[in-house]
């Protein structure tokens, strides 16, 4: 009998190894990826450096990039791309954005840990995910109403409790909730929306891409001092999906 039961707790504890391996494996090798994935951008920012005036980024905010899971916010079929540093589809005519960019735009905004901070544009949710490691909370707001419901499940799946997700019209922000300490477009606008200026605290910043649709668009930071008055710089050239909407 007792050689029976060790024979058949023997097997048991292969059949458990054997099932949980592929994950383990799987985790492993996302892991690897992110690593990476992190070099990759350490190397874009270094080869952008005249342009972005630094030669290395926030190290809160690569380790935020190191341990979000990126995969999670792209289509099954693409989680094999996930840590490309690339924009991926996400349907809806939408994508997510370069790794590279999403950390460049984070670190502009220059966030502390008790900001509150408006996005425009959840998309897959992947952006305010990185945001919500490092400030008190996100509020994010998506237009294409699937996408807002699947970043709004996702990311109560995965934990991310300081992300609000609102279905509107990301151009004229969230008022209700307003001021920001930083608010962050991820679609290109042919203007700076005026409703978003006027919903940035004093101090605040703001990053936006601004230019045609479907073209060449111009990376902006937007600056808002003590007394209101606002400053704008360009920081590189840069090619996103159009903000949409009434306006």
């Amino acid at each position: 009998m007792r050689n029976r039961l060790t024979i058949r707790w023997s097997a048991v504890a292969l059949a458990m190894f054997v099932v949980a391996w592929p994950a383990d494996a799987q985790r492993s090798t996302y892991e690897e990826a992110r690593a990476r994935l992190v070099r990759q951008i350490e190397t874009d920012v270094r080869m952008t450096s005249r342009h972005i005036g630094k030669r290395e980024l926030d190290a809160g905010v690569m380790k935020a990039i190191a341990e979000v899971e990126r995969h999670h916010f792209v289509p099954p079929r693409l989680r094999k791309d996930a840590y490309d540093n690339r924009p991926l589809p996400i349907g809806h005519g939408q994508t997510i954005s370069q790794p590279y960019i999403v950390a460049l735009m984070t670190d502009l905004l220059d966030v502390e840990k008790d900001d509150v901070v408006l996005e425009v544009g959840t998309g897959s949710g992947y952006q305010a995910a990185v945001l919500a490691e490092l400030v008190d909370h996100v509020h994010t707001v998506e237009i294409i109403e699937p996408l807002a419901k699947q970043a709004k499940d996702r990311l109560k799946r995965l934990g991310f409790d300081n992300v609000s997700v609102s279905h509107a019209d990301g151009y004229h922000g969230l008022p209700d909730e307003a001021p920001f300490d930083a608010i962050i477009v991820t679609a290109a606008a042919g203007r700076i929306p005026p409703p978003l200026i006027r919903q940035l605290a004093p101090g605040g910043r703001m990053v936006i891409p601004v230019g045609p649709a479907f073209s060449i668009q111009q990376l902006m930071l937007i600056e808002k001092d003590a007394e209101g008055a606002i400053t704008t710089r360009q920081i590189l050239p840069v090619r996103f999906v159009p903000l949409t909407g009434e306006h």
